[in-house]
């Protein structure tokens, strides 16, 4: 395990840097407005290209195996699959990832030496092990709901892209997406999630720059290699 500021970290994996309001926004009081990430694991995972996969803990049959076709294909890419390690859509993208022998990162709310859900305990332990395991709050920091939207900015932040698989409007998920509007990287949702009627929230990010609805995993591929 180790720790690096927010900064560092992003300089280490060729990402544009935060200015002083966006790390204001990942700081904690127990590092003096440093953005401190304690991770482990290989932090090259995190090179160039890598694409957060995120969505509803809630997910619906259809929904889980289109993340775990979207992660699949990513990672047969070339491309580092991040995620949560929530229930749901991101559990779905990482074992995807892992079964099809790729890369992955997984940014969690709770200290390295926490699982949430629990359930997803020995998943952790293979990615702490074998791939990499970050986050913003530092072992004995209290876990509370309130923890994660600050892992979804920072999942954000190391991210070439996030791409919406399936999200209410609701979920917690909005908050990376909103995240990626205000650094500037890729917001990718997919269509059957842009198409459907019963939700609100997809009409206020489509036609934001760098938004784009997507049928595919080639046109993610495509839009981050212009």
């Amino acid at each position: 395990m180790a720790s690096l500021a927010l900064p560092d970290l992003l300089d280490f994996v060729q990402r544009a840097a935060l200015d002083p309001k966006q790390l204001n926004l990942l700081s904690s009081p127990r590092d003096d407005g440093a953005a401190t990430i304690h991770y482990a694991g290989d932090l090259a995972a995190l090179t160039p290209p890598s694409i957060s996969i995120v969505g509803t803990r809630d997910v619906s049959d259809e929904g889980r195996r289109r993340a775990r076709r979207l992660s699949r294909e990513l990672v047969e890419a070339g491309v580092t699959v991040v995620s949560g390690l929530a229930k749901g859509v991101d559990t779905a993208a990482l074992t995807a990832a892992l079964e099809a022998g790729g890369r992955t990162a997984a940014v969690i709310g709770t200290p390295l030496d926490k699982a949430y859900p629990a359930e997803n305990a020995r998943l952790q332990e293979q990615i702490y092990a074998e791939h990499l395991l970050l986050t913003p709050f530092a072992i004995g920091e209290p876990t509370f709901k309130g923890n994660f939207p600050k892992r979804n900015r920072v999942m954000a932040a190391v991210s070439d892209a996030s791409v919406i698989v399936e999200a209410s409007d609701t979920s917690g998920t909005l908050h990376q997406a909103a995240e990626c509007g205000r650094l500037g990287r890729w917001l990718f949702i997919m269509r059957s999630v842009a198409e459907d009627r019963s939700l609100s929230w997809p009409a206020k990010f489509i036609d934001k720059p760098k938004v784009a609805v997507i049928s595919s995993t080639q046109d993610v591929l495509d839009a981050i290699r212009k």
